[in-house]
């Protein structure tokens, strides 16, 4: 088996992280679901997506719509109390640098955009659907791999602009300095929130009412470490419904 809660992985974070899988790991058993008694924070996420003895972990909308929708069980989706969202929707913070005096996104057409990956929702997809009305994509970009690391090309003049997801964007201001450098010029649309998905076979109701009963146990210092405040079912064929960048279709 293997569990992995990966996307939102920070040392100050971990130890909130590792109570919020025991509660989890325990109501589980409760339910008479097998469960690692550890969490793989390091491993490759696509190993743990597309692992056969998947417990839980948590996707990004765009390669649950992409890849895995059809691999794997979806449970539902974490709440983290977003301003402008539904519960469970989030979106992304487009950041440039507070000292760039350029106010509107038409003015950035040759700007170099920080991305983490062609793949991600947030940080990709998000951006490319927000800029269509202006009819324009970014002809110089810069692929970073990272959230953390876009915003940083950003606030150290590699880049001109990225997208962040909120969740993100708010942990990034909690715990980096840099991120006062930043500014939001804008905000994307909300769209799905990330997934958690279980294993292909398994019961995916009892997955998600461990998840929720753990919620409910976790420690307010440790609820609002994670800044998750609950977690709620979205459709499947809303993430399917959301658009994809030409690239990636």
């Amino acid at each position: 088996m293997i569990a992995s809660l990966m996307m939102y992985v920070r040392p100050e974070l971990h130890t909130a992280h590792e109570r919020f899988w025991s509660l989890i790991r325990e109501r589980l058993a409760e339910a008479g679901i097998d469960a690692p008694a550890t969490l793989s924070q390091a491993v490759d996420e696509f190993t743990v997506w597309k692992h056969p003895e998947l417990a839980l972990s948590q996707t990004c909308g765009m390669p649950y719509r992409l890849w895995l929708h059809d691999q794997v069980e979806l449970v539902g989706t974490p709440d983290y109390g977003l301003t402008g969202c539904p519960p469970g929707f989030y979106r992304s913070a487009i950041v440039v640098r507070r000292d760039d005096t350029r106010d509107e996104l038409d003015a950035f057409r040759d700007a170099v955009f920080a991305y983490n990956q062609t793949f991600s929702q947030s940080g990709y997809a998000a951006m490319w659907a927000h800029l269509k009305p202006h009819g324009f994509w970014f002809e110089n970009s810069l692929h970073t791999e990272q959230h953390i690391l876009s915003a940083r090309a950003v606030s150290d003049g590699r880049a001109d602009i990225a997208a962040l997801d909120a969740v993100t964007w708010r942990i990034l201001r909690k715990y980096e300095g840099f991120a006062q450098e930043l500014r939001v010029l804008d905000w994307t649309a909300p769209t799905p929130g990330l997934p958690l998905i279980t294993g292909m076979g398994q019961n995916s109701n009892d997955v998600f009412d461990a998840v929720e009963a753990a919620i409910l146990l976790l420690g307010a210092d440790d609820r609002a470490a994670l800044g998750i405040q609950g977690i709620v079912r979205i459709p499947k064929e809303a993430y399917l419904k959301v658009g994809n960048p030409p690239a990636v279709s």
